[in-house]
């Protein structure tokens, strides 16, 4: 097909439209195929790299509790870092999709996803306060503590308004009016990323990493740092109103 210059078109040009421009890289580099499954999206273009980071961040914080001998704040730890890898996984799988079908498909997985996460990360917060309560501990002290707390509520605000937005638009006054502020969903969404890398961080600095689990701090910002390289390159600029 020739373009209005009557030169031909390539097929990385016309994905180089709309929605198919991510932030380092060629337009079409970490775009999903209109004949490929969602499943490659968690693979295509840098993704590779999130995975490999963020898998490694789970192994290490997985491998640190299962040596020790388990107790009920044992799920602290293990349902935090499941909820981070699987907003991770959200993130990879949508981040690609471009057409009509691949969105509506992608997000509807996206949510789902998310919200296994959200039910995993209320549940680590249950176990957490349970176990200060019942130890008469002190709440909301550490460094750790605070990034914590404020990730929880970023990421229960993070859900909410985004169901909101793709599934009751009239909440907002009309579709076009939810849809006007996706890009704001999708830039807080990132950061929500980097605060809980950070929060892992600060983890490591508490008593109890130092005491038992020993969860090094070069080890997590590390594969922190991995997992961002993976996945910020893969943001579209045009989805966030660049």
């Amino acid at each position: 097909m020739a373009s209005a210059t009557g030169i031909p078109e390539t097929h990385s040009a016309r994905q180089g439209r709309g929605e198919d421009e991510p932030l380092l890289g060629r337009a079409g580099d970490a775009s999903q195929q209109e004949d490929q499954g969602l499943q490659f999206n968690f693979f295509i273009g840098t993704a590779v790299i999130a995975q490999v980071g963020i898998w490694i961040l789970a192994a290490t914080i997985w491998a640190s509790v299962f040596v020790q001998p388990l107790s009920l704040f044992s799920a602290h730890p293990l349902l935090n870092s499941a909820g981070i890898l699987l907003t991770t996984q959200a993130i990879l799988l949508l981040q690609p999709t471009h057409t009509p079908k691949q969105k509506k498909q992608g997000t509807n997985i996206h949510a789902a996803l998310n919200l296994t996460s959200i039910l995993t990360l209320i549940a680590a917060l249950v176990v957490i306060e349970y176990n200060k309560i019942s130890h008469s501990g002190a709440h909301f002290q550490s460094p750790h503590a605070i990034f914590g707390l404020i990730t929880y509520i970023l990421f229960f605000l993070q859900a909410i308004i985004g169901i909101a937005q793709y599934y009751t638009p009239g909440l907002f006054g009309s579709t076009a009016r939810a849809k006007s502020i996706y890009k704001y969903h999708r830039m807080s969404g990132y950061v929500i990323l980097v605060m809980s890398l950070v929060t892992i961080a600060a983890a490591t600095q508490t008593g109890f990493n130092k005491n038992v689990l020993h969860i090094q701090l070069w080890a997590v910002v590390v594969a922190s740092v991995i997992t961002l390289i993976g996945v910020l390159p893969r943001i579209k600029k045009q989805k966030l109103g660049l």
